[in-house]
C-alpha cells in the first residue's frame, strides 16, 4: 500500500477506531451466551477465545481481542477491494468509514460470535476473486466448515453463476449449498406467524434506520437499472432470504446480517452517481439527505461506544440494550474486595458469567438479586450514580 494522503487517512482511521473498541470493550461483561459457548462449547468460538485467552490470560481483553482483528481485517479487505470501484477516492473513504461505523459492524467486533468471522471470509473470497478474476473453490470448501450461515452465499454464487454462465461455479455453489443444508439447515423457532416487522427493525439496528431505508432503496433502484456484480447478488439473496423465512418464522439474523452489509460500497457509488448527474444547482435535497442520514448513525455509533450513560434515562436497567453485557464483572470485583471467592446461588446463568472472572461455587456464601430481610452484606452496581441492580449475600458460616 503506497502511502499517499488517502491510504494514511484510512491508516488514522483504523487507528482511531480500534482504540475506540478498546474503550469500548472494558465497559462490557461476559454474557450467559459467551460464557456458555467458552466454558460448555466446542466449536471455532471456543477454540478461538479459548486459545486468546490462554495466551493472554482470562480476562475481558484476550475474550474478545481475537474479533476485534477480524474487523480491522474486514475493514482494510473493503478498502483494498475498492481501490478501482469509485470515480474519487474520497468516495472510497466514504464507504470505509460507513463500514466502520455501522452499529451492526461494532457490535460484530466485540461481542462473541460468528458474524465478523463471516463478513472477514467473505471480503477475503470477494478480494482474492478480485486480483486473480478466477474462483478459489478450496477457499469455499473451508468455508463449508466454518459456519452454516455461509450456505447464502453459496447459493449467491449459484445466482451470479447463472449471469455468467459459467458451469463450474454453478456446480460446485449448487453442490456446496446442499451439503451446508443437510449438515446444518437454517435455525429458524418460534409459532408459525410472521416476524416481517422484527426483521426490519433488527436490519434498522444493524445499519440505523434511515440508512437501512436508503440500503433497501439501492438494492431495488440497483436490481432494475444497474449493472449486478457479486456485491449484489451476495447482499440481495441474504435479504431475499431472511425476509421471506421472515414471513412464517423467526429467523436467526446473525446467519443474514453479515452478507447484507457487502452492500455498502454499492449504496455509496449509487448516492454519489445520483449527485453528479446532477447540476450542482440541483444536489441540495441530496446533500441534506445525507448528512440527516449520516448524523443518525453517527449518533448510533456514539450511543454504542457510551452505552452505559444511557442507565441515565432508561428508567428500568434491564431494558437497556446492552444490559446482559454489564454488571458481571463489576460483582465479581465487589466480591473480590471483599475476599469472596467462592458463593453460591439459584441464578445458573450468574454463576456461569462469574465463573470466567475466577468466582467459584461453594455454598458457604449465598447470594441473590431478590431482596431479602436478613442479610449479611449488600453489593450495590450503580453506574453514573444511577443504582442499577443490588446483590444480597447470605453468609452460613
Amino acid at each position: 500500500m503506497i502511502l499517499n494522503r488517502y491510504n494514511t487517512t484510512f491508516i488514522g482511521l483504523i487507528l482511531f477506531h480500534t482504540t475506540v473498541l478498546l474503550f469500548t470493550l472494558d465497559t462490557f461483561s461476559i454474557s450467559y451466551k459467551e460464557a456458555f459457548l467458552y466454558f460448555e462449547t466446542n466449536g471455532i468460538l471456543h477454540s478461538i477465545t479459548t486459545l486468546s485467552t490462554t495466551l493472554f490470560g482470562q480476562n475481558d481483553y484476550a475474550l474478545r481481542i481475537a474479533f476485534i482483528f477480524f474487523y480491522i481485517g474486514s475493514s482494510v479487505l473493503l478498502y483494498l477491494l475498492t481501490d478501482d470501484y469509485f470515480k474519487s477516492q474520497w468516495d472510497r473513504l466514504i464507504c470505509i468509514s460507513i463500514f466502520m461505523i455501522l452499529p451492526g459492524v461494532n457490535s460484530a467486533a466485540l461481542v462473541i460470535n460468528e458474524s465478523i468471522i463471516v463478513i472477514f471470509s467473505t471480503l477475503l473470497y470477494l478480494y482474492l476473486y478480485k486480483l486473480r478474476q478466477k474462483e478459489h473453490y478450496y477457499l469455499l470448501v473451508l468455508f463449508l466448515f466454518i459456519d452454516n450461515s455461509f450456505a447464502i452465499l453459496f447459493l449467491a454464487l449459484f445466482f451470479y453463476s447463472l449471469k455468467k454462465k459459467d458451469n463450474t461455479l454453478l456446480v460446485v455453489s449448487l453442490v456446496l449449498f446442499g451439503i451446508s443444508m443437510s449438515m446444518y439447515g437454517f435455525e429458524v423457532g418460534g409459532r408459525p406467524r410472521g416476524y416481517l416487522l422484527d426483521t426490519f427493525g433488527i436490519y434498522a439496528s444493524i445499519f440505523s434506520p434511515l440508512l437501512f431505508l436508503y440500503f433497501f432503496f439501492s438494492i431495488y433502484r440497483i436490481g432494475l437499472k444497474w449493472e449486478k456484480d457479486m456485491y449484489w447478488y451476495i447482499s440481495m439473496t441474504a435479504l431475499v432470504l431472511s425476509l421471506l423465512f421472515s414471513l412464517r418464522q423467526k429467523v436467526a439474523i446473525e446467519d443474514f446480517a453479515p452478507f447484507v452489509v457487502i452492500a455498502i460500497p454499492l449504496m455509496i457509488k449509487l448516492f454519489m452517481h445520483s449527485i453528479r448527474v446532477r447540476l450542482k444547482e440541483f444536489r441540495s435535497k441530496h446533500y441534506k439527505m445525507a448528512i440527516v442520514v449520516l448524523s443518525v448513525l453517527v449518533l448510533n455509533f456514539l450511543l454504542f461506544i457510551c452505552n452505559k450513560s444511557l442507565y441515565m434515562i432508561i428508567q428500568n436497567p434491564k431494558k437497556h440494550f446492552a444490559y446482559d453485557y454489564h454488571i458481571a464483572k463489576e460483582l465479581s470485583l465487589e466480591l473480590k474486595k471483599r475476599n469472596i471467592y467462592k458463593i453460591s446461588s439459584n441464578d445458573k446463568e450468574l454463576m456461569l458469567r462469574l465463573k470466567f472472572y475466577g468466582i467459584s461455587e461453594d455454598f458457604s456464601i449465598y447470594i441473590t438479586s431478590n431482596k431479602v430481610d436478613n442479610f449479611d452484606d449488600k453489593i450495590s452496581i450503580n453506574y453514573y450514580n444511577k443504582n442499577i441492580i443490588d446483590f444480597y449475600l447470605i453468609d452460613f458460616n
